[in-house]
């Protein structure tokens, strides 16, 4: 019974932690007082945050109620929606090619969603003691691709032109990526699984370390090749089942 208070208790705090994630940069956007893609990003970089807790729960799959609802929640926001709340962000965060859609509603969101609830819903079934491989993947999608596009429009030099991609990718930029993931990759496999005791299979440092070089390896190629309207898919999902898979080898 313990057990499920303490589950409980987390869910409770993770909503309570992604709702404010939204509302605070949606309120802060009406009132004028950032923009659309300030808001944006900040919803982007901190709302996918809750799957630090993933790796806490004694059920593990909380994170995929967590994760479907938000994906539910983000679908229904479009330009068509009845409910005012849905409506708002959708108009606070949407991006111009998402207006061109034929039900127009946030694609880019929704996928970034998506790909968190399909991982944290795999892992619940095949590898609940092995969270910090989809908590590697969503950082990257969160951080590495973030910090990967300012660079590269930036201080990009070096085109990497693939024409299927439809965006236009540097070299500086997919670097950026690089050795932004494997910094992730290796925080989140060193916290989850060395430093802090939960449910976790437990890692040595070599394999903290061959996994994170693998990982962001791998993560850096798809990245590289993605049509930019699917990398929040292909990131996250790419990378962590591939190296989830390389595990048994």
């Amino acid at each position: 019974m313990g057990n499920i208070f303490t589950d409980l208790g987390i869910v409770g705090i993770t909503y309570f932690y992604v709702l404010l994630t939204i509302f605070i940069p949606l309120i802060l956007y009406k009132k004028d007082t950032i923009s659309k893609f300030t808001a944006r990003k900040t919803i982007h970089i901190f709302a996918g945050l809750a799957i630090l807790s993933a790796p806490f729960y004694f059920w593990p799959f909380w994170p995929t109620i967590i994760a479907g609802t938000l994906t539910i929640f983000v679908f229904l926001s479009s330009k068509e929606s009845k409910l005012k709340q849905f409506k708002d962000l959708y108009d606070a965060i949407s991006e111009e090619q998402e207006e061109g859609l034929k039900r127009a509603f946030l694609q880019g969101p929704f996928f970034y969603c998506l790909s968190i609830t399909f991982l944290v819903f795999i892992f619940g079934i095949l590898a609940p003691n092995q969270f910090y491989f989809p908590i590697a993947g969503v950082l990257l999608m969160i951080f590495a691709d973030t910090l990967a596009s300012i660079i590269g429009k930036r201080w990009g030099k070096i085109s990497v032109s693939l024409f299927w991609t439809n965006s236009k990718r540097t070299l500086e930029g997919s670097l950026t990526f690089f050795i932004t993931a494997l910094i992730l990759c290796y925080l989140s496999f060193y916290l989850f699984g060395t430093l802090i005791p939960t449910f976790q299979e437990a890692l040595d440092i070599p394999s903290v370390l061959i996994y994170s070089l693998i990982t962001s390896a791998i993560a850096t190629v798809i990245e590289l090749i993605s049509p930019s309207t699917y990398d929040d898919l292909t990131v996250p999902i790419g990378s962590t089942i591939t190296i989830y898979l390389l595990t048994f080898l």
